[in-house]
């Protein structure tokens, strides 16, 4: 017991340190005017209809991208799971591959895509259509949102996927259940765990972003993480802009609340 005390010792200071310590001094910044004095009014102001829309914003951008890529990332990661092993292992590193690159990198690659005298544009004028404006709108921050953070769906789901049994399958067909019900009863119930790790790794940092909305948004629409980042770095204002990084974590806290309730209610179910 006393060994097992001092081997978490570090993970404890740790903790201390880099979570505890941070999430106190945001709440300390978060419950005090610029003068030093103690208020609530930097919550009470997060609460007008301007900012509630930006937080509604904020989370509903997100839904809807961790929506596509729990779409798109599930059939891949079915369909990987399922080559052979040395196929498989190409792929993946072929899906993470675009990670090892810099975040800021990967989303300016967009903007040069997109943007007027980008390369779909220049097709489009080779094709003797008439150019579209792609960037500076939601859709390129949806976009830019479900690149960057799909391999965050389709690792979870991969890592639960290849570890069912296929015997689960087998025993499936020999009861006469075919391959769609085989795979709505066996396979879909067990790989919960990992859809709902995706769902968090997706929707937590899609939820917080502002690179992403800054560059490919062209700042014609306000999120939470632009809110958060416009409160520190321009406005200076480090206490209300400590009291929505609150609000905000507190949001993620609810969210993975859910997903995880669902999860437990799932393995129940099985």
């Amino acid at each position: 017991m006393k060994k097992t005390k001092v081997l978490g010792l570090p993970y404890g200071v740790w903790m201390l340190i880099f979570i505890v310590f941070p999430i106190f001094l945001m709440f300390l910044y978060a419950v005090r005017t610029s003068s030093g004095g103690f208020t609530l009014d930097n919550f009470r102001n997060f609460f007008s209809p301007m900012y509630m829309q930006i937080l509604w914003d904020s989370v509903y951008m997100a839904g809807i991208s961790t929506v596509i890529c729990l779409l798109l990332g599930y059939p891949v990661a079915m369909i990987i799971s399922k080559m052979p092993e040395k196929s498989r292992n190409l792929f993946l590193v072929l899906i993470i591959m675009p990670t090892w690159m810099n975040f800021l990198l990967r989303t300016y690659s967009w903007m040069n895509i997109l943007g007027k005298n980008g390369l779909i544009n220049k097709l489009l004028t080779l094709l003797g259509m008439n150019t579209m404006d792609l960037l500076y709108n939601n859709g390129a921050v949806l976009l830019g949102m479900v690149y960057n953070f799909l391999p965050f769906m389709i690792y979870p789901i991969y890592s639960v996927i290849i570890k069912i049994n296929p015997s689960y399958l087998e025993a499936a067909k020999d009861l006469g259940a075919n391959s769609v019900k085989a795979f709505m009863k066996v396979t879909l119930p067990l790989s919960v765990p990992g859809i709902i790790t995706g769902i968090t790794m997706v929707f937590m940092p899609a939820v917080s972003t502002f690179v992403i909305s800054d560059l490919l948004g062209g700042g014609t629409q306000m999120y939470i993480g632009n809110l958060i980042s416009h409160q520190f770095l321009q406005k200076g204002d480090w206490n209300f802009g400590s009291a929505v990084s609150f609000i905000m974590m507190i949001v993620i806290l609810i969210v993975m609340m859910i997903t995880n309730k669902f999860s437990k209610t799932d393995k129940e179910s099985v």
